[in-house]
């Protein structure tokens, strides 16, 4: 297995042209992000192809109903694929989605995202399906071959506390796993504010022993 690191452009305010010179000597492999606005994409896929980047497109599912999420899911999968990259990640439904809700939703995006031919990581986020360890466990024992961005500093702040009662299900996301956000949650919110800090340091070692499974 090789380690492969890609840049969230999240936080980055400076154009990029600055910024993936930086990312570059950082030793980063590509970039993850949302589309840029319709008049920035050349220059952004310029950019990729200019300094060697990989590409993980994020999408966002949209809307106040079932059928809306599931037809932005569709029309973003349709708007990436030209960007060619190698992994979207997506933010998949509302976590006001029933459990039969949430099974329509992966039984369609599933048979979506075969016809696309592009890996779909469904994250494990606050708001999305997949917002907390039970519901997500239910749904990937019923669809085996989805598809999952770990990303469990969501659930311990939506749990409010580390896992460390939920390790069979921690094991059983990552089985699932094909990208992680490596970053460090605590009670009261998705990324403590530094993890160097010795009040985290149990927080650290937690999210360092889950990303090693």
């Amino acid at each position: 297995m090789k380690l492969l690191l890609y840049r969230h452009l999240w936080g980055i305010t400076e154009a990029w042209e600055k910024a993936f010179p930086k990312i570059k000597a950082g030793g980063y492999h590509g970039i993850e992000s949302v589309l840029p606005a319709s008049f920035d994409r050349d220059r952004f896929k310029g950019l990729l192809r200019e300094f060697g980047f990989d590409y993980i497109a994020q999408v966002l599912t949209a809307g106040t109903s079932l059928h809306k999420h599931l037809s932005s899911f569709e029309e973003q999968l349709e708007e990436v694929r030209s960007f060619r990259p190698v992994i979207i990640n997506c933010h998949s439904g509302s976590d006001s989605f029933s459990e039969k809700e949430a099974g329509e939703f992966f039984e369609r995006a599933l048979k979506i995202e075969a016809s696309v031919g592009i890996p779909v990581a469904h994250e494990t986020h606050r708001g999305r399906i997949f917002y907390n360890p039970w519901t997500t466990s239910r749904i990937l024992k019923r669809f085996p071959e989805l598809r999952i961005c770990c990303d469990f500093s969501h659930w311990v702040c939506v749990c409010e506390r580390l896992l460390e009662d939920q390790i069979d299900i921690i094991k059983q996301a990552a089985a699932h796993c094909i990208h992680v956000h490596a970053r460090v949650g605590y009670e009261e919110g998705p990324q403590v504010p530094d993890p160097r800090a010795p009040e985290y340091q149990r927080h650290l070692e937690a999210h360092e022993a889950w990303w090693r499974i």
